[in-house]
């Protein structure tokens, strides 16, 4: 069994800056592209962020300058430094993950999601 678990998520004001981690556990083989995701209430869930295995990153435009995605595969783990945030990042974050499984099973998985309010 493999489980994706974020944290790090809260309120912030305007401006301010959190840091979201998404720790994969379990029978994992490998680890695919990582991703962070969010879903504000009424929209769908949109890609914020997401890095290969290698490291190569990919950011939506509305958080490019603002926000870094970063893992330590060592430790199965990914990150999501957001700065200057505003009031349009609230939402649930999610991470997703393509993981091989050690029977050899690829398939992607998700975190429960984490709440991150901007608000003053």
């Amino acid at each position: 069994q493999v489980q994706l678990v974020e944290s790090g998520g809260g309120l912030v004001q305007p401006g301010g800056s959190l840091r979201l981690s998404c720790a994969a556990s379990g029978s994992i083989f490998s680890i695919n592209d990582m991703g962070w995701y969010r879903q504000a209430p009424g929209n769908k869930r949109e890609l914020v962020a997401a890095i290969t295995n290698g490291g190569s990153t990919s950011y939506a435009d509305s958080v490019k300058g603002r926000f870094t995605i970063s893992r330590v595969n060592a430790k199965n783990t990914m990150y999501l430094q957001m700065n200057s945030l505003k009031p349009e990042d609230t939402a649930v974050y999610y991470c997703k993950s393509e993981i091989v499984t050690m029977a050899r099973l690829r398939r992607n998985y998700w975190g429960q999601g984490t709440q991150v309010t901007v608000s003053s």
